[in-house]
């Protein structure tokens, strides 16, 4: 089943890892930031080895997104960013797992201190969803 894990952050300050930039994470003592670095890194090798890591790739400063909207039957395109939210996606991974307990144990590790990480299932044509 696939999944995809979308990373959420706030777009001040902008950049990666996302965690770098969080009051929350930057509050921890070094040593546990440094033990939170290595778990992720553990997870993502773990991923890879087990063929479940399909790709991922870390998104841009929203400011930079264009916006396209339908209207008077014609795309409009508009500067971002491209939602009034103060959170942005900031980046996504893509995995193919055997069940929705997995992708929720792989989803779990990718949070951290004040991390919003979101766990969607992708549905295509004969899929399992289908």
């Amino acid at each position: 089943m696939k999944y995809v894990i979308l990373i959420h952050s706030n777009p001040q300050p902008w950049g990666h890892p996302t965690s770098d930039y969080l009051a929350d994470h930057q509050a921890l003592p070094g040593e546990v930031r440094a033990r939170l670095n290595a778990e992720f890194e553990t997870v993502m090798a773990e991923l890879s080895a087990n063929g479940e890591l399909l790709g991922g790739e870390a998104l841009g400063d929203p400011a930079d997104a264009r916006l396209y909207r339908w209207r008077d039957g014609e795309p409009l395109a508009a500067d971002g960013p491209y939602s009034e939210s103060k959170e942005h996606l900031a980046g996504f991974f893509l995995v193919d797992v055997e069940n929705r307990e997995r992708a929720e144990q792989v989803a779990a590790r990718f949070s951290g201190p004040g991390e919003t990480v979101e766990l969607r299932p992708l549905m295509w044509p004969g899929g399992d969803d289908q």
